[in-house]
This record gives structure tokens, C-alpha cells and sequence, in this order.
């Protein structure tokens, strides 16, 4: 069996003897000669890469991205028997020390603080003294309520810093329950759990059922004081809306580590508004424990053992 695998990150990946790892430019066409490869590893490979080795691979029987989200590799158009694997689990502690980041630069204004910074200006009014318990504001994870939508793997890591910093966090998902001891509802309690939202948290997937979930109707239901953040993907929030709801103070501000294009086109209005934090996609981009999968995953294929995060076609 060969195995491709790319040389956007370094893998301590050891292999069988009956198995050739061959390392492939993830910017360029892989070479002929390696054509005749059953698996391939994809990290950060772009849209183009992948269109022309979905053509070209055609004894390709699994692919592992290293991308917790898979739509690049789907949307390739790879054969549908080829089995394709998830990076999922790979960035949750990344992503969720991101994500809090954001949470508290909102609650304690960075945004503003850099601005004045950069403007050789005091920020009294953000210094000094403070209420300690402040109403109709997010100002402290102390007391607030933190909603994540989408509660997987990232979201139960993420779930316990807040918790431990004072929040009362509470779970969205198609699938109501408890996870990690926090409670999770139905996507039909939205409409009760957003109007008492102090920070929505969007970890949600790119699929045809979560493009644009995050609506002008939703954000209509958050409180003017709410913050939005997105760590999931871009395409899951209506990003006019959500310009429009910031910029009329129908919520307070957004947290943004996703786009629905990236780069986020310079002519986009997200970049003026002072209550608009964005961060270029930098929440991932470091898979935590990805030889480990792959070695899992080659063995499970090699033996007909059961691969983990298969994704669903």
C-alpha cells in the first residue's frame, strides 16, 4: 500500500513494512508516479490540489484530512466509495483556548483598549474603577450565560474554562442530552435560550443544513448587550445580518475567526466596525496528536477494522 502524505506539517509517523509513505507538495499536482497511492493525508491543501487528485488518484480507497470540518476534501469530488476521515478531535484544545480568548476580549474590551492604544489615548472610561456587578452589559464571565451552538469535542473542552471563570454554560445540538455534564438542548429551543444569551459561541460545521443557521431572525432574539463569536465555519452565520445587527445595536459586538470567504475581502464592512473582533482563521491550524490518528485509522484500514471520525456522504 502507499500512502501520500503531505508536507505541510512534520508527522513522527512510523509505518509497516508493507507500507510506502511517500511525502507529496500539497501545492502542487502530485506526481505521476505516485498516482498509483490507496491513501492520502490532507493538510491545508488548496481547493485546486485536491479537484485535480480526485481525478487523478484513481486506486484511492481512503482519505484522513487533518481539517476537523471535511467540506474541502468533499467538495473536491473525490469518489463517492472512497472512505473519507475527519480530523475531528485534533483541535479541540487549539480551538477552545481560542475561543476563550475571544469570549474574554470581549467581556473586557481589548478591542476598544488596542484602539485607544494605538490612537496614544487613556481609556479612562474602560479603566478604574468598575461595578462589580454590572447590568445590561457583558463585562465578566462571572454570572454571564454562555450558549455554544454545536457541542462537540471542542465545545465539552472549551465548556469547563467557563464554567471554572463563573459561567452558567448551556449546549445546542441536533441531538438534546447531556455532555460532559453540561446540559444540551434541541435546535428547537433556540427561541428560549437566546433572549437570555449573554455570549453565543458558533462551533458549528459547514454542511447544507447549517449554512446561514445563525439568521437575522436569531440574532434578532439576542439581547442588545450579547456578544456573537464563531470558531466553527464561516458560512454557518449570515454575515450581512450580523453586520447590520452590530452596527444598529441590536447585540454588542461579534468575535469572528471565520469567514464565509477568506481571506475576508479588505472591501468587507466587518473591519471598520470597533465592535467586531477578527482573527484570521488562527484558531486551529495546529492537529494535536495527528500521527496517532493516521496510524489508527491506516491499521484499521489494512485490517478491516472500524476507522474513527468516517465521515457521513
Amino acid at each position: 500500500m502507499k500512502l501520500l502524505l503531505p508536507d505541510s506539517i512534520d508527522l513522527d509517523l512510523t509505518v509497516p513494512p508493507d507500507v510506502t509513505a511517500v511525502r507529496y507538495a500539497v501545492d502542487a499536482p502530485v506526481p505521476d508516479e505516485h498516482t498509483d497511492a490507496e491513501a492520502l493525508v490532507v493538510w491545508g491543501n488548496p481547493e485546486a490540489q485536491l479537484r485535480d487528485a480526485a481525478a487523478r488518484l484513481p486506486r484511492l480507497r481512503w482519505i484522513q484530512t487533518l481539517a476537523a470540518g471535511p467540506d474541502a476534501v468533499l467538495a473536491a469530488g473525490f469518489a463517492p466509495d472512497i472512505v473519507i476521515t475527519s480530523g475531528r478531535s485534533l483541535h479541540d484544545l487549539t480551538v477552545a483556548e481560542h475561543a476563550l480568548s475571544l469570549i474574554l476580549a470581549a467581556a473586557r474590551r481589548l478591542n476598544l483598549l488596542i484602539r485607544a492604544q494605538v490612537g496614544h489615548r487613556w481609556a479612562g472610561e474602560l479603566g478604574g474603577l468598575q461595578p462589580v456587578a454590572p447590568v445590561g452589559t457583558f463585562r465578566t464571565l462571572r454570572g454571564a450565560s454562555v450558549t455554544i451552538w454545536g457541542f462537540g469535542g471542542i465545545a465539552t473542552t472549551l465548556a469547563p474554562h467557563l464554567a471554572a471563570l463563573g459561567a452558567t454554560v448551556t449546549g445546542v445540538a441536533r441531538h438534546p442530552g447531556d455532555r460532559a455534564g453540561f446540559p444540551v438542548l434541541g435546535v428547537d429551543a433556540l427561541p428560549t435560550v437566546l433572549p437570555t444569551t449573554d455570549v453565543l459561541v458558533m462551533i458549528l460545521p459547514a454542511t447544507d443544513e447549517t449554512r446561514h443557521a445563525l439568521s437575522a431572525d436569531q440574532l434578532y432574539l439576542l439581547p442588545s448587550h450579547a456578544w456573537v463569536i464563531n470558531v466553527g465555519r464561516g458560512a454557518t452565520v449570515n454575515e450581512p445580518a450580523l453586520l447590520a445587527a452590530v452596527r444598529a445595536g441590536r447585540i454588542a459586538g461579534a468575535a469572528l475567526d471565520v469567514f464565509e470567504t477568506e481571506p475576508l475581502p479588505p472591501e468587507s464592512g466587518l473591519w471598520d466596525e470597533p465592535n467586531v473582533i477578527i482573527t484570521p482563521h488562527a484558531a486551529g491550524g495546529r492537529p494535536i496528536g495527528a500521527a496517532a490518528l493516521i496510524a489508527e485509522n491506516l491499521t484499521a484500514l489494512r485490517t478491516g477494522g472500524h476507522l474513527r471520525n468516517i465521515v457521513e456522504r
